[in-house]
């Protein structure tokens, strides 16, 4: 299979326009995690992605405290170097192993993104980190101009290809970029959570910095296999059960407007012959400015359910009838249409 590509801003990566991610094969033991994970499980999704022509891999310090990395870094290390895919990773949520299921200080501080860096580099097994990205805005009172000057050194030192950020602002994007350009922004944005390409997103289009989304699918929602009784199947540790920013949309009245919306992507899908979550990640990678997607996968069958939508382009009929099915049945906020189809 060819997955198409697409240029990552100005960074000189030409990515795959969807991506693995790892959030959930982190395993439970800390605050969000998905559930219990079978290790192996994540390495053959992995490599089956990777076989199927993914070309980079989406992971962060944090899941797993570090668990995820380590799966990552197994699953490349058979892979010669001049084959192995693009890997990007985070830095900046610090946990406490006294504390797993406490929240993760949000922790930019200069020092602390230098040691988060050479504990990924050793956990992957790597010796550069190809999108090293600050997962979220700093909590500590350091300025971001401190931080990204150390995202700069990393840069310089060679232990880093780009600098990127997740989670940013236009403000806090405008700081970075007046020290050096941001290869890329990580935002979340689906379907269901549409507020990025109402400002983030159009920001990156103009200042030629790539955007890889998270969560395109929003945790599984958009997918054919999800359920109100899956819902009520979830682990008591997967944290789509109580996190506030999320916890809604799997709950009444948000549960049954998502899965209508989720249903009126059928016919689309059918005439396409994809998944439904092939659909809503077309839909993502039609939006101007954006790169790619990052979908995390358990097993390697769900790999198969998503792999080929980059293959898939909405017509502008199909895309009239998302934003309808959108307004319709009152999902989710922001935008609903793309202005503009891209290709590639």
């Amino acid at each position: 299979m060819t997955v198409p590509t697409r240029p990552l801003g100005r960074s000189g990566m030409d990515i795959t326009v969807v991506g693995a991610g790892s959030w959930a094969i982190g395993g439970s033991g800390w605050k969000y995690g998905w559930g219990p994970q079978d290790d192996a499980s994540s390495v053959r999704a992995l490599r089956h992605a990777l076989d199927l022509g993914v070309n980079w891999i989406d992971t962060a310090a944090v899941y797993g405290r570090g668990h995820a990395e380590e799966i990552v870094g197994t699953a490349i290390k058979p892979i010669p170097d001049g084959d192995r895919p693009y890997i990007f990773t985070k830095c900046g949520l610090r946990w406490s192993d006294a504390d797993p299921f406490g929240d993760p200080m949000r922790d930019l501080r200069p020092d602390c993104v230098r040691m988060e860096c050479e504990a990924s580099l050793r956990r992957l097994g790597v010796e550069r980190i190809d999108l090293y990205q600050f997962h979220w805005p700093d909590s500590t009172g350091t300025p971001v101009e401190e931080s990204w000057g150390a995202m700069c050194d990393l840069v310089d030192a060679g232990k880093v290809r780009a600098g990127a950020v997740s989670n940013f602002d236009v403000a806090l994007l405008e700081r970075c970029e007046s020290i050096r350009h941001v290869d890329s922004l990580q935002p979340g944005f689906s379907m269901i959570n549409r507020p990025a390409a109402a400002d983030v997103i159009p920001w990156c289009d103009e200042h030629q910095t790539g955007v890889i989304c998270y969560s395109p699918l929003q945790a599984g929602l958009l997918t054919d296999t999800f359920s109100a009784e899956r819902v009520a199947l979830m682990d008591a540790s997967d944290w789509r059960r109580w996190h506030p920013d999320l916890a809604t949309d799997f709950n009444e009245p948000k549960l049954s407007r998502n899965l209508d919306l989720r249903d009126a992507l059928h016919g689309i899908a059918a005439r396409h012959a994809v998944t439904t979550g092939a659909v809503a990640l077309a839909w993502l990678l039609a939006w101007p400015g954006v790169t790619g997607a990052i979908v995390g996968s358990r097993s390697p069958d769900q790999v198969d359910g998503w792999v080929g939508a980059g293959a898939v382009e909405l017509s502008d009929d199909d895309l009239d009838k998302i934003a309808a099915a959108i307004e319709r049945t009152g999902a989710g906020t922001g935008p609903v249409r793309p202005p503009a189809m891209v290709s590639g």
